[in-house]
């Protein structure tokens, strides 16, 4: 399984904006059909919400693309 980092500027990022961040989707308005489609996880718990809000320290998993997504906090 491939493993990423994100880092984020702001406190949170949603898990739609990540979606698109990492290249899954190309539009915003793709999320929910890809949640509906594909399994994914955020901190081992199946998540199905484009809004949700992921913080630094969250890992989301994206079985079917064989990718793990760790979210870091911006230093400085």
């Amino acid at each position: 399984m491939q493993k990423i980092d994100v880092t984020i500027e702001e406190d949170f990022i949603t898990l739609g904006q990540l979606l698109k961040n990492v290249n899954l989707i190309s539009s915003g308005g793709m999320a929910k059909w890809y949640l509906n489609e594909f399994f994914v996880f955020v901190n081992e718990e199946e998540e199905q919400r484009r809004g949700r809000k992921l913080y630094p320290n969250d890992v989301i998993l994206f079985p079917n693309e064989e990718l793990e997504v760790k979210i870091l906090a911006q230093d400085g």
